[in-house]
């Protein structure tokens, strides 16, 4: 089980921040049939946590579980993550990420040079109109399209790929993934928005983690929480150096 791998970074009464490994679900929105999700983990080890937060309902009207979740991260991303013990710290966190009064920093490897050293991506996205499980960015995006924006920070570069610091100011399913591919610059060894690019650098995995999320937490402080690089990030980071 891919959970065995989550790791606790901060914990008190109110909240458990974790560091999420790729490959597990924040929680079973897309129908699997799996306990290998953030929100199981997260109820085997807080049981008073069921049913806080906000429920999903499918299409065909099944309640999704989405106990403690105030955020998410997709699947194949990896890092930091907060999760509500309580309604009350459930209702505080998540008018932070409403109000967009959260710092989220990711770290992405991309194909291609960015030309500039740092950008700004202000685009709406919608759906795709190729691909149901895909958000898009570009022109013929369906459905309805909402503000998102995306600054980004070069870290390094070769000839054929850019190494980045992002920052995502809104939150919309696939935003990084849906905006970077947008600029013709998708994330490394993106199953869904790059398949047809090779996986490089040494990944096997989305070359995307949550690196640091600064929020306030329920006690009044405000902690900027950091998930440690995976090991496949340090080292294409040290040979992009070398």
């Amino acid at each position: 089980m891919r959970t065995a791998l989550i790791t606790i970074l901060y914990e008190d009464s109110d909240v458990v921040v974790i560091n999420k490994p790729d490959g597990v679900l924040s929680h079973g929105d897309d129908g699997t049939q799996t306990q290998d999700t953030v929100v199981e983990w997260l109820l085997a080890r807080v049981p008073e946590a069921k049913g806080v937060g906000e429920p999903g309902v499918q299409k065909d009207g099944r309640i999704v579980d989405r106990s403690g979740i105030v955020h998410r991260l997709d699947r194949e991303t990896s890092g930091v993550m907060i999760l509500a013990k309580h309604e009350e710290a459930f209702l505080h966190l998540k008018a932070q990420f409403q109000n967009r009064n959260v710092y989220k920093e990711y770290r992405a490897f991309v194909y291609g040079q960015m030309k500039e050293g740092s950008g700004n991506i202000d685009r709406p996205i919608g759906r795709s109109a190729s691909d149901f499980r895909l958000r898009s960015a570009q022109r013929g995006a369906k459905g309805i399209l909402r503000s998102a924006v995306t600054e980004w920070e070069r870290i390094g570069q070769t000839k054929s790929h850019s190494y980045l610091r992002v920052m995502p100011k809104t939150g919309r399913t696939h935003q990084i993934r849906a905006h970077l591919k947008a600029i013709s610059h998708p994330v490394v060894c993106d199953p869904l928005y790059a398949p047809s690019f090779i996986c490089e650098l040494g990944f096997g995995r989305l070359a995307l983690h949550a690196h640091i999320l600064g929020i306030e937490v329920p006690k009044g402080e405000t902690i900027h929480f950091v998930a440690p690089l995976p090991q496949e990030f340090i080292t294409a980071a040290d040979n992009m150096n070398g």
